[in-house]
């Protein structure tokens, strides 16, 4: 006979790592090349001028220069045009 009743398993108790994400560096800002702007899931904000957009959505810096982010409307595939945000880098 068992001396104690059986517990019952907890589904709640594990926890994920925090993934870091958001923007990095603000408008304004100077960027050096490599460096990581915008850490996101999905391209909620697009990569403009003198970005480029990592295999994880991550936009980065090509070049150096000042963090400008502006909004561009854009046709989506149903016909509805939408206005997005991109970030560029303006060189010096």
């Amino acid at each position: 006979m068992a001396h104690r009743k059986a517990g019952g398993t907890a589904k709640n108790l594990r926890d994920s790592n925090p993934k870091y994400l958001g923007t990095k560096l603000h408008d304004g800002e100077i960027a050096r090349a490599g460096n990581i702007i915008v850490r996101q899931r999905g391209t909620k904000i697009m990569s403009g001028q003198n970005t480029s957009l990592g295999k994880d959505h991550t936009i980065f810096a090509k070049t150096e220069g000042k963090v400008k982010f502006s909004t561009k409307r854009k046709l989506g595939f149903n016909g509805r045009m939408k206005i997005m945000r991109s970030v560029s880098v303006e060189a010096k």
